[in-house]
């Protein structure tokens, strides 16, 4: 059995090629990333412990989540970020908040997918993203740190 190897430009290419067919594109990701953060500065637990740091640089922000959404989803290296340092500077984040970002980011998918498939993509990725991030942030419940 010969497996393929393929280059990374190749591999980023293919993801790029599988996202699109199921719609995903940098558009969406852009919808998505405007989107899902007006709903966060509107929510009344969320919004405050984001406006804490990001204050009046909303717009770098979501910038920025928006290379990081296109590096997730579209594989496209775009993003060089440290996200584990930057949640660790927040300030009132509780292992609750986890699930709350996820119900809005399941709600904004729920409205604006173009397919099932799409919501699938980015809820099977933002799921391991905000528990690679609870775990971090506050370890494994009922294991001591």
């Amino acid at each position: 059995m010969d497996a393929k190897v393929i280059s990374a430009a190749e591999r980023r290419a293919q993801v790029q090629l599988d996202a699109a067919s199921i719609g995903i594109d940098e558009d969406f990701i852009s919808d998505l990333v405007d989107a899902f953060y007006a709903r966060v500065r509107a929510d009344q637990q969320l919004g405050p412990i984001f406006d804490e740091v990001i204050r009046d640089n909303w717009d770098a922000h979501l910038a920025k989540m928006k290379l990081f959404w296109a590096s997730v989803a579209l594989n496209a290296g775009l993003y060089s970020g440290r996200p584990m340092d930057a949640h660790r500077r927040l300030s009132g984040v509780e292992p609750r908040h986890f699930s709350l970002w996820l119900e809005l980011f399941r709600s904004t998918l729920d409205d604006i997918s173009p397919t099932p498939a799409v919501r699938l993509y980015f809820v099977e990725r933002a799921e391991r993203i905000a528990q690679s991030l609870q775990l971090g942030m506050f370890g494994a419940p009922g294991v001591p740190r």
